[in-house]
């Protein structure tokens, strides 16, 4: 051979081997750069809480010496503090200088404010010295028209409750107002709470009705601490002996809804506020525990529901002096007697941040948005705090463990990421979506291997290569199908029918292989026919084919008066009933044929190949040793093609998991953990695809959702490697 010819061989040889190597290598870069950007936007999920201190300033001496309650705006360029004088002074956080002072007018005989009591939205509930309250809201607007940004405030007053006639100065007070009526609640002794609620005047009213006055005793043990809710229609008492008290103030009469042992060892319940909802109640007693408690069935389904503690917050060091929440999400920051604050979010159980400053605070307030915190310490310091806590409700157990959210009786899997109601909580468990991509593969499945297999082994082993050269492009054009055509099919047609003949399919799948079996019992019987030994050399299934719709025919006709004798004239209705399990019209069933037609072609010519690419050598040696074709081909073909056979149904494992339109159209979308045929399901692509679009960008719920796709590209690599490994050991064995 020429020796230049040789020479441009070899060159040619190392172009394309190098050639190969850069594009595989290129792919590889594509994947893993694909993943790197998928979970580097999934990452900042997991990202602790931060506080960044943006301002230190003194607190000017016209502020007064006694202060009560401080704030902030959203900007963290204004803050406010409250002293006893009912002052409040505004004051600009960046150089501490003072750009008001507005006072609330004082009630008739007021001389200073006992307390100051933060009740959400900037309200305020001040107690006076004798005993009146009233209720001040503070309002920030900013105006953009000018060149910069300018912010003002204001005072509003809210509501105010005169004293009552002979009874002393209250020990406690809160205060809410709503649309329709405004609620004041006060201790007036350790063991007597004064409820008075006043209606809010209508436009065509005059002068408002006098004030609906309630009075709740029969309490045996001093009370320690006071909670309303935001609607002023219950209220929660703890006391020094550790029991909570729940009463329903929204009748005429209060009535004692529930008296509950708190703690065991008599520990003080020191302070309790609600959680964002009102559902929840935090409590925090005397030893530095924080907990929160919600209702639940305790003795199950109908049982009356009664506070329960599903969650154990960070604790404190000592006693716990009180709580703030936000008003976006479930966090919860205690505050302890030393001034430490601890931060944790109530549904994830995550412990968010400590804040133990070098001076205690004295007071200490969140902004509305829930970013910005306020602190007056010992030494009349006002510091301000930027919080950095964007996703603050996901973690490894709302994501893959059992969570017990509020209305729950115990923990569930739970997937919600939007609800009717802005302060439920978010619901993030990805189990039921995992499940659900688990449970419409192995349906799918389930109905495609058999008949793939068993399709590509007959068409392979025993048909003419002429009716192989029909039958096998023909299941090939059927991957051409696109899935949102098969999705759209058997939603709005294979779904309807089913739900109508779903007894028939049953008895058509009991009476498929007992036909089957018949057939080929009486087929042995015939071989000696000659006709028959014309249509034995591969095209039985002409022959087979219409005995086996014979017996779809008789399925169909026998299947009314099976469902009248048996089940009552109506399946469905039977399986509610007897069996407690609804029937929904899009469930498994419809996605095991629906899925299971999309993953057929893809099994079968893979399998196909291998199968008919087995050495004849071999078939031809078990033939001669006296091995019938279906022994030969089931004893000797399918072991030996059998790693191209088990890729081929890892290939379209990897096909049915990833599929998107089938699964969106065809199923309910409900995520739920439930392996029944008549359920629906949720699969983790067909959630991305349903959730994206109503994900803020950047967002929790867009996170989450880069995150289970990332759990998705995990899921399919390792079960593809898995099956690579497995499939060289078959090679290993089986190779020829």
């Amino acid at each position: 051979m020429d020796k230049r010819h040789l020479k441009r061989i070899r060159r040619q040889d190392r172009v394309a081997r190098w050639l190969i190597t850069i594009g595989g290598l290129s792919v590889i870069f594509c994947v893993l750069t694909m993943l790197v950007l998928i979970a580097g936007t999934a990452l900042p999920l997991f990202r602790p809480a931060r506080l960044v201190v943006t301002s230190a300033s003194p607190l000017p001496a016209a502020a007064g010496e006694t202060i009560l309650a401080v704030g902030a705006d959203d900007y963290r360029e204004t803050g406010f503090v409250v002293n006893d004088r009912g002052t409040f002074t505004f004051l600009d956080l960046r150089s501490g200088q003072c750009l008001d002072e507005l006072r609330v007018v004082p009630p008739p005989g007021a001389q200073r404010v006992l307390a100051a009591r933060h009740d959400g939205d900037l309200r305020f509930a001040l107690l006076w010295d004798e005993g009146s309250t009233t209720l001040t809201q503070v309002t920030f607007a900013s105006d953009f028209s000018g060149p910069e940004r300018q912010i003002t405030h204001r005072l509003t007053a809210l509501a105010a409750f005169a004293p009552l006639p002979g009874a002393p100065v209250p020990l406690l007070a809160a205060l809410r107002a709503s649309d329709d009526s405004t609620t004041e609640v006060t201790l007036a002794d350790r063991r007597r709470i004064s409820v008075r609620r006043q209606a809010v005047a209508g436009d065509d009213e005059t002068s408002p009705a006098a004030p609906q006055v309630m009075t709740i005793t029969d309490i045996p043990e001093d009370i320690t601490a006071l909670a309303l809710d935001r609607e002023g229609k219950a209220v929660y008492a703890g006391t020094d002996r550790g029991t909570l008290l729940h009463w329903d103030i929204s009748a005429d009469v209060p009535q004692a809804v529930e008296r509950r042992r708190a703690f065991a060892d008599h520990r003080a319940v020191t302070a309790l506020g609600l959680v964002l909802g009102d559902v929840s109640l935090a409590v925090g007693d005397s030893q530095g525990g924080v907990s929160t408690w919600s209702p639940v069935a305790l003795y199950g389904p109908g049982s009356s529901r009664q506070l329960a503690p599903i969650r154990t917050l960070s604790p404190q060091a000592g006693a716990v002096a009180g709580f703030l929440f936000t008003l976006h999400d479930k966090s919860v920051l205690s505050i302890g007697a030393d001034g430490a604050l601890q931060l944790d979010h109530m549904t994830s159980n995550r412990h968010l941040l400590t804040l133990r400053p070098p001076v205690p605070l004295r007071q200490v307030q969140l902004s509305l948005q829930g970013d910005t915190l306020i602190g007056l310490d010992a030494e009349r310091q006002l510091r301000v705090w930027q919080l950095r806590n964007p996703h603050p409700d996901v973690s490894w157990r709302v994501l893959f463990g059992k969570v017990w959210y509020e209305n729950y009786d115990q923990p569930a899997f739970v997937w919600q990421s939007s609800s009717a109601n802005d302060d439920s909580e978010a619901k993030y468990s990805l189990v039921p979506l995992v499940f659900g991509s688990l449970k419409g593969t192995f349906y799918a499945l389930l109905f495609a291997v058999p008949i793939a297999l068993l399709g590509a082994l007959y068409t392979s082993q025993f048909t003419s290569p002429e009716t192989r050269g029909i039958i096998k492009p023909a299941v090939e054009v059927m991957a051409a199908i696109p899935s949102v055509v098969i999705g759209f099919l058997a939603a709005l047609w294979l779904a309807p029918r089913l739900e109508r003949a779903i007894v028939s399919v049953f008895l058509y799948a009991l009476a498929l292989p007992v036909t089957l079996v018949l057939f080929l019992a009486v087929w042995r019987r015939l071989r000696h026919l000659h006709l028959a030994k014309r249509i034995e050399r591969g095209s039985e299934f002409l022959v087979a084919v219409p005995i086996l719709l014979l017996a779809g025919l008789f399925a169909h006709l026998a299947a009314p008066p099976l469902e009248r004798t048996f089940f009552h004239g109506d399946f469905k209705l039977w399986l509610f009933q007897e069996a407690g399990t609804r029937f929904d019209p899009r469930n498994s069933i419809v996605i095991a044929f629906a899925l299971g037609f999309a993953v057929i072609p893809i099994i079968f010519t893979i399998a196909e190949d291998a199968l008919a690419n087995v050495p004849k050598s071999l078939k031809a040696a078990s033939l001669a040793l006296g091995a019938s074709r279906w022994q030969t081909a089931w004893r000797v073909v399918l072991p030996s093609a059998s790693p191209g056979v088990f890729a081929g149904i890892i290939i379209g494992f990897g096909r049915a998991v990833g599929e998107t339109m089938i699964v969106l159209m065809a199923t309910g979308n409900t995520p739920i953990l439930d392996w029944g045929l008549f359920s629906g399901m949720r699969t983790l692509s067909a959630n991305i695809a349903v959730e994206i679009p109503e994900a803020p960008a950047g967002g929790t719920l867009f996170r989450v959702l880069f995150l289970s796709a990332v759990l998705l590209f995990l899921l399919t690599s390792v079960l593809n490697t898995a099956a690579e490994l497995i499939r060289h050991r078959l090679r290993k064995r089986y190779g020829y």
